[in-house]
């Protein structure tokens, strides 16, 4: 790694890239300590980024994060690092061109949302929950059209300032699970997502048998939020979008298993630099094959999780999963910026369509690949 002045100037041909930039460190600094900018191409791409305080409290966690839709036209790729307290620091980078591969993929499973009212029941259920159940969540989720229905071709996640079985807020969560599961493939979502302090929007994956490498569970217990049912790190979860109000257009990608979880210290995520979340949709995608996890961000690709060995609490991701949309109000994620801001409500996530695919055979001869 290199801490300082850091300018990096490469040839490249002219085009249109995203850039990986990757942050370790020995270091353990407090919060505040070292805060940087990074530009590219004479533009500031990375803003005030706190070292510390993106790594979760934990110093030797590594960060990631990718800025997408850099454009070289004169031949040469410019980056600089720019100081605001204490000496910039990177480990690495990596630069992508856009290549995305047309045809590559066979829809098997879909939602347009090309009808009016409740979200459609043979597709979708609802999770209704009181406030808290995970993750200290200050909404009630219910099944009221208020808070999830579909109108002008969108699915409409929509939460609310209101006191409602003893919650403050109420929101929405719905789910594929028996419905729309799927074992590899491709997920495409296309969302515009909620602004304001408090607002925690996710699109995310969790396994259709929770069980399964559960060691500790009742026969058919409720496991989400069980501090005594182990289904969840143990079976996995995958966080193909999260968002959280106070940090805006920064767009997170995770995995969760036995062996890699923020509780442990060895969290496997990154984060993309994003522009417009609340103003413009855009589309979330995971693609999960047997042996690796890519999250993408308006097909740039920004998170990859490599199959280390066939050892279940690294891999879990061998079983069926299905999506999940929900609105979280406030929770540990998205309080952990301030207070929740109550000027902000109603707020919405809305959906555009919800994709899912199959790698299409290839024709003979091909020798495409996604990348």
């Amino acid at each position: 790694y290199r801490i300082g002045d850091i300018n990096w100037q490469h040839s490249m041909p002219n085009g249109v890239y995203d850039i990986t930039f990757l942050f370790a460190e020995p270091e353990d600094i407090p919060v505040g300590s070292r805060i940087f900018s990074i530009n590219a191409q004479d533009k500031t791409v990375i803003t005030n980024l706190d070292i510390r305080q993106a790594r979760d409290g934990n110093h030797h966690a590594a960060l990631v994060r990718t800025v997408v839709g850099v454009e070289v036209s004169n031949g040469l790729l410019d980056i600089s690092f720019e100081a605001v307290k204490g000496q910039p620091v990177l480990n690495g980078l990596l630069v992508h061109r856009k290549n995305p591969i047309p045809g590559a993929w066979s829809m098997v499973w879909n939602d347009e949302f090309d009808y009016q009212g409740a979200p459609d029941p043979d597709k979708w259920s609802h999770d209704v929950w009181a406030k808290g159940k995970v993750n200290g969540d200050d909404q009630a989720y219910t099944d009221r059209l208020k808070n999830v229905r579909v109108e002008n071709g969108k699915l409409v996640i929509e939460a609310f300032k209101e006191n409602y079985n003893n919650a403050a807020y109420t929101s929405g969560r719905i789910h594929a699970l028996g419905k729309g599961d799927f074992l590899y493939g491709r997920a495409d979502v296309r969302a515009k997502l909620p602004a304001g302090q408090g607002t925690w929007p996710a699109i995310w994956m969790l396994p259709s048998d929770p069980y399964k490498y559960s060691t500790t569970c009742a026969e058919n217990e409720d496991w989400q939020g069980s501090r005594t049912c182990d289904a969840w790190p143990n079976s996995g979860e995958n966080d193909i979008m999260e968002h959280v109000g106070y940090d805006m257009n920064r767009v997170h990608g995770t995995v969760h298993t036995k062996a890699y979880y923020w509780v442990n210290g060895k969290q496997r995520k990154a984060t993309v630099e994003a522009q417009n979340v609340a103003e413009a949709f855009h589309v979330y995608s995971v693609e999960w094959s047997p042996n690796r996890i890519d999250i993408l961000f308006d097909d740039s690709l920004y998170f990859t999780y490599l199959k280390e060995s066939d050892d279940w609490q690294e891999w879990p991701f061998d079983q069926p999963f299905h999506v999940i949309l929900n609105l979280v109000v406030g929770g540990d994620w998205g309080r952990a910026g301030g207070p929740i801001d109550d000027t902000i409500f109603p707020t919405r996530m809305e959906v555009d369509y919800v994709r899912v695919y199959k790698p299409r055979k290839p024709e003979a001869g091909s020798t495409a690949s996604r990348r």
